[in-house]
């Protein structure tokens, strides 16, 4: 099946954010026609992302700065999928947040009780912190270390996070400090597991092969399509360079100079 084929054969794309859909602050010149396009051929998209540092409500507020108007609705997130798994698995635990205000007020929201204090901590969840302080590390390698037998969730396993500049530490990096000191590993939810995905094709109703997810990260947004039996799409509008596609084991279903080209081959279709 040639490029233009593949696109157009897809009823849902999940979009990762940073790196796809904008770059820090800036959004690519492309991307509001394609979403007002997918809406207006009887597709139907989602944004699918990692960062846990930005509840639902920040990124509704943070694309209308520029210039997408969203709806809770069009959001799947490492956040939310940290809640859905948590109720299946530990269940009116107390938990431990190494994360910013806002993954803290959306487990709240979500029904869980959230704490501080080490002493009344059940659960640990790591997130993308961007208030991260020391304070917090020793806590949870105190955790790890005393309690052996402590659950312990990452919302994503990112390495990092791209600015307009280059790159910060993203949950992933700070999991690999706690491992140093605790030897401990997380229970890692967002992408690459299958499971933002599935919700999604679940809450839709669209089948696998009519599904797509789009990103600039191979080891997250690519992986997670092959995890979940969906046709992964690179952008090489974000991290990957070519050197890393070529050195990874793991390889797109097809790639893309940008989220762009999408664009390019649903308006040749004639229906936007």
């Amino acid at each position: 099946m040639d490029k233009k084929t593949l696109l157009r054969s897809k009823k849902l794309f999940l979009f990762d954010m940073d790196g796809t859909l904008y770059l820090g602050d800036r959004l690519f010149d492309f991307t509001q026609e394609l979403l007002d396009c997918l809406r207006r051929s009887g597709r139907n998209y989602l944004f699918l992302t990692n960062n846990s540092s930005k509840s639902v409500e920040d990124y509704i507020l943070k694309l209308g700065k520029l210039g997408i108007e969203a709806k809770r609705e069009d959001f799947m997130t490492s956040s939310q999928a940290t809640s859905y798994y948590l109720k299946q698995k530990h269940p009116g635990k107390t938990l431990y947040v190494c994360g910013t205000v806002s993954l803290r007020r959306e487990l709240e929201q979500a029904g869980f009780c959230v704490t501080e204090s080490v002493e009344d901590a059940q659960c640990i969840v790591m997130g993308f912190d961007t208030e991260l302080t020391f304070r917090k590390l020793w806590d949870v390698s105190y955790l790890l270390t005393t309690r052996e037998d402590i659950p312990y969730i990452a919302t994503n396993p990112d390495y990092v996070c791209p600015t307009e500049f280059g790159f910060v530490p993203d949950c992933g990096s700070v999991c690999d400090m706690i491992f140093n000191a605790t030897g401990k590993r997380p229970v890692v939810i967002g992408k690459p597991s299958a499971l933002m995905p599935r919700l999604a094709m679940e809450q839709l109703d669209i089948a696998p092969e009519e599904t797509a997810v789009v990103g600039d990260r191979i080891y997250t947004d690519v992986k997670c399509g092959l995890n979940a039996g969906i046709t992964g799409i690179l952008v090489m509008s974000g991290e990957t360079t070519p050197e890393i596609l070529e050195r990874s084991d793991d390889k797109p279903d097809l790639v893309l100079q940008d989220a762009g080209e999408i664009l390019d081959a649903l308006r040749q279709e004639g229906k936007c």
